[in-house]
């Protein structure tokens, strides 16, 4: 049996996950536990080392990625989704993983790099259509982190422009941000996803450039409803809702890019576990920070249950199907060393993630655009083992992390040290 046939021949079913987990028991600790080069059970994990052979192979890289925006690769090569493809959602993160290395390294290519592609990025505000719930995954790591760079005019126009959009989008009856767009028939007017937490990161951006609290309003009352509809008891997220979006009320969810309605999709798992530990950061509200220790309990006890092996596309899949999604560990591991401020047991997890992915998922060879494989775009993509840009992203921000590196673009720029 292939690995294609192995994940998809079973019978789709509903899944309640929720029957089995007993939440780990949280400890909150208000202070700061710094970040630090990891020794743990005998192994040094080297990451100065990892993050220098990364930058080694990514300036070559850049130096043959002028003029594109990649979301994959084709061959080892990346593709091209500036052309024809100019809206899609992750085309702000090669322009992120430019920034970070700039900050880095000083290097001047990465920031022309990273201009190039924000420039770029202007012709999707005239497309009304291409103008939807991921405008943070598309704004934040270009246009904000060139403005919080050298606080350069343009940029911060282009995430003011994008944050607008985005606010623009709140249903004040049901408490959520619309995700995707529609033909104009109304049928997704009534749909959310737990993507979103991750976008939140604009609105909070705009409050504090414009001292305009509506931003944030909207911020934390989509948050607040997240908690509500998205997060079950168990700590794990659903990845769609569907309200009525008339009078807001929630009408139930779907499976969405997981293997079954109820199931836990990673990714999605990663995305809340993330964006509610960025909502606490911005807010100081507790309940963020008590609601991201939950999904991140939850999914240190699934990962418990696959010791030594990458993480799934969704916790609930088959037991026979071996697909793998290394981009929800990276994005993972990002929240769990921001937890790792407050706990230290989410530090050790982050760390146990980045280690199985540095060595053995990560690609240094330099004929090959992308480091990290064994990604997942949806558990029922035809796709296997296949590369993502946030997934390399993502793990550059981890590793940038640890060694007190990284560049302020999702979490606030001020308040952490």
């Amino acid at each position: 049996m292939t690995l294609g046939q192995s994940c998809t021949s079973s019978k789709m079913m509903s899944v309640f996950s929720g029957s089995i987990f007993c939440p780990l028991a949280s400890i909150l600790i208000y202070g700061i536990i710094s970040f630090k080069i990891d020794i743990r059970k005998g192994k040094i994990m080297d990451i100065y080392e990892n993050l220098k052979s990364i930058e080694e192979k990514l300036r070559r890289v850049a130096e043959r990625s002028r003029g594109i925006i990649p979301y994959s690769t084709v061959d080892g090569r990346f593709d091209d989704t500036s052309k024809g493809g100019i809206c899609w959602w992750t085309n702000g993160f090669f322009g992120g993983m430019m920034w970070q290395m700039y900050h880095f390294t000083g290097e001047k290519l990465y920031r022309e790099l990273a201009e190039e592609i924000e420039e770029k990025l202007d012709e999707n505000f005239m497309i009304p259509s291409g103008m939807d719930h991921d405008s943070g995954f598309k704004w934040l790591p270009t246009a904000v982190a060139h403005y919080k760079t050298d606080g350069n005019g343009r940029s911060f126009d282009r995430g003011l422009i994008a944050a607008e959009n985005l606010a623009g989008r709140f249903n004040p009856n049901g408490s959520f941000i619309r995700a995707w767009n529609d033909s104009g028939d109304g049928s997704r007017a009534g749909t959310a996803i737990i993507d979103c937490m991750m976008n939140l990161p604009l609105l909070y951006w705009a409050t504090e450039v414009t001292n305009d609290p509506r931003f944030s309003q909207i911020a934390t009352r989509h948050a607040d409803m997240a908690m509500e509809h998205f997060i079950r008891e168990n700590g794990s997220a659903i990845h769609i809702g569907i309200f009525n979006p008339e009078t807001g009320e929630f009408l139930r969810s779907d499976g969405g890019q997981g293997y079954a309605t109820g199931s836990s999709w990673t990714r999605g798992q990663a995305w809340a576990l993330y964006g509610f530990t960025l909502s606490a950061l911005y807010t100081g509200e507790k309940k963020y920070l008590e609601t991201a220790k939950r999904v991140a309990d939850n999914f240190i006890f699934r990962m418990g249950e696959r010791t030594g092996m990458g993480i799934p596309v969704d916790f609930d899949q088959p037991d026979d199907c071996m697909r793998e999604d290394s981009s929800a560990a990276a994005i993972a591991a990002c929240g769990l060393l921001e937890l790792g401020r407050y706990d230290e047991k989410y530090h050790d997890a982050a760390i146990e993630l980045l280690e199985f992915l540095t060595e053995n998922r990560l690609s240094l060879d330099e004929d090959n655009d992308y480091l990290l494989w064994n990604c997942a775009d949806s558990f029922w993509s035809n796709r296997s083992q296949m590369t993502l840009i946030y997934a390399d992203y993502f793990l550059i921000e981890a590793l940038l992390k640890l060694v007190g590196k990284d560049f302020p673009v999702f979490r606030p720029t001020e308040g952490i040290q």
